[in-house]
């Protein structure tokens, strides 16, 4: 799945920046990376279903990004953090 385009709603990116002190920039530098993504859950929504992007930033930190598929590599993003060391394996190695 490629993802071009990133849909932010304030709601969440205050959050985001909040909670995770995650940044948009980062968000969409993980996404323009080529993420390693997974299905989460079905959307109650036909084809809105959640996913979660793993992958690294331009500078170095790793990301877990939960989104919204919406079509045509379009992503509404609802949260995002640092990875916890589980969700690497098998998706990215860290560096050392």
């Amino acid at each position: 799945m490629r993802i071009t385009h990133v849909i932010w709603l304030e709601q969440f990116v205050e959050k985001i920046e909040r909670k995770h002190h995650v940044s948009r920039d980062e968000v969409e530098s993980v996404f323009a990376s080529q993420p390693s993504v997974g299905l989460i859950q079905r959307g109650d929504v036909k084809g809105e279903d959640l996913y979660r992007a793993v992958g690294q930033t331009h500078e170095g930190r790793y990301l877990a990004i939960f989104f919204v598929y919406k079509k045509r590599g379009r992503a509404l993003v609802i949260s995002a953090r640092d990875t916890a060391a589980k969700e690497l394996s098998g998706h990215v190695k860290r560096k050392k």
